[in-house]
């Protein structure tokens, strides 16, 4: 899962060296945690937020198979 964020994510920054995905994984839910340079969130997140609510849709879709909740974060 965090290869396909990545594969969504670095084509769309200018600083793809930055970016960083991180997996908490608890009992019941599965956290993704996006670290992007501060001068690319608003590229990640996009006009009334339109490319997060995509991503998160293709990660909730790509974990439709899991029994646990999948959780998509942008860190500032």
């Amino acid at each position: 899962m965090k290869e396909l964020v990545e594969a969504i994510v670095k084509p769309l920054v200018d600083s793809p060296e930055h970016v960083e995905i991180t997996e908490l994984e608890t009992k019941y839910q599965i956290t993704y945690r996006l670290s992007v340079h501060e001068d690319d969130i608003g590229k990640v997140i996009g006009k009334q937020g339109r490319i997060a609510k995509a991503i998160r849709t293709v990660v909730n879709a790509a974990g439709s198979n899991s029994s646990k909740r999948i959780q998509f974060e942008i860190n500032d």
